[in-house]
């Protein structure tokens, strides 16, 4: 009899490969730990359905074969999307086969922007400088994988660079006076602009390391944002039903 396949099973956890694209510096890990750290704590309180399995890109980890993990999740990173690296250059040519597979992915900070780069959006310097401290986005296209729903979402943002153009047949979902697109979806790929991943002490010590780079009037702009509270828990939830298969699109490329 032939082995079944137990991917269909919704009470089956999601393996999903998390795609370390930076790291956080030596002297900052006391803080939150490394990137990788602050997501499996994320997923483990808000998204169980979906475990992680690390896989370091930016340290010369090969990429996963497509089709060994139910879906990827990209992480933010130092890098921009244009720098002539053969890891971004492979990874963005694993979001192009995976959109014409259909395996679900979620790009966040670095990992939203290379999902519009790859699929022929445009990435530029966000031209209002940089984006730091909590920022609100609007929802401008809810999705079924956003549960609970929301009329739109604050959280951390750490970025110099940001998506001005969507790939062609791309959807925005959400929007920000600073970021147009904040998220964005196109078939099988989702990107957030912002961190849900992030930790206030963090952001506020990645800050003060940049002043130089951000300029010290943004910097307490941003800093008086650090009050207030952000739907980390929420949008991390709507990560995990998406790379669940919970999507809009599933069931109909599915043929279900």
């Amino acid at each position: 009899m032939p082995e079944l396949d137990d991917r269909s099973d919704p009470a089956r956890a999601r393996s999903v490969a998390l795609l370390e694209c930076d790291h956080v510096d030596p002297d900052l890990r006391h803080i939150a730990d490394d990137y990788a750290d602050m997501f499996a704590r994320l997923f483990t309180e808000y998204a169980p359905e979906v475990t992680l399995d690390r896989v370091d890109v930016v340290g010369g980890a090969p990429l996963p074969e497509l089709g060994a993990h139910d879906g990827l999740l990209i992480t933010g990173s130092r890098q921009s999307v244009g720098d002539d690296l053969p890891w971004i250059r492979d990874l963005a040519g694993l979001l192009v086969r995976a959109h014409e597979q259909d395996l679900p992915v979620v790009g966040v900070c670095f990992g939203h922007q290379l999902i519009a780069h790859a699929l022929g959006g445009r990435v530029d310097r966000a031209p209002v400088g940089w984006g730091v401290g909590v920022h609100h986005a609007t929802v401008t296209a809810p999705r079924a994988w956003m549960t609970p729903a929301r009329s739109g979402f604050d959280l951390l943002v750490s970025h110099q660079d940001q998506v001005t153009a969507i790939p062609n047949g791309a959807t925005v979902l959400a929007t920000s006076d600073h970021a147009p697109v904040a998220a964005f979806e196109m078939g099988s790929l989702v990107g957030f602009q912002g961190h849900p991943e992030f930790v206030v002490d963090y952001a506020e010590a990645l800050m003060a390391r940049r002043i130089e780079r951000i300029g010290a009037e943004p910097i307490e702009r941003a800093r008086g944002t650090l009050g207030r509270p952000t739907d980390h828990a929420t949008v991390t939830r709507w990560i995990g039903s998406f790379l669940a298969g919970t999507r809009d699109v599933a069931g109909a490329l599915r043929g279900d």
